[in-house]
């Protein structure tokens, strides 16, 4: 069995040299990495509301007849053909996305692991280094009482 000391230290060592690991340090090709960008773009507050402003206008358009909209009358069914659209495109490269960014996840849970063996491997050692302090301090001061 190797020693306490030597695997914390090692541990502590290299994760001084590497740090935490993060999603952008993945490496990727064009593919990953576009994949990833749209992701975290699709996945935002801003592009739920750019889709929700475009939805609703293009309902108020297309009911006040305005322009080119007055072509699609309600059920709105244009609309409603590039909604379907849009999800059928986002979904492969959302699930790339994901999928790259929960093997990030994985490598960060695996470095969280390690961390917290670590420290914990460190407490330890520290409570076995206060026991043995407590007993020495007994044994010294039963020591000079006897004096």
């Amino acid at each position: 069995m190797p020693n306490i000391k030597d695997t914390t230290s090692s541990w502590i060592e290299e994760r001084a040299k590497t740090g935490p690991h993060l999603t952008k340090n993945e490496r990727l090709e064009f593919n990953g990495r576009l994949a990833v960008f749209i992701t975290n773009k699709f996945g935002s507050m801003w592009t739920f509301y750019l889709l929700a402003i475009w939805m609703f206008g293009w309902i108020a358009l297309s009911t006040a007849g305005f322009w080119l909209f007055k072509k699609d009358p309600y059920p709105f069914t244009f609309l409603l053909f590039l909604s379907n659209l849009v999800q059928l495109f986002a979904m492969p490269i959302l699930a790339v996305g994901q999928q790259i960014l929960g093997r990030a996840a994985d490598k960060q849970a695996e470095q969280t692991y390690k961390d917290a063996e670590a420290i914990l491997k460190l407490q330890d050692e520290i409570r076995n280094l206060i026991t043995t302090n407590n007993k020495l301090t007994e044994e010294i001061h039963t020591i000079m009482v006897k004096k």
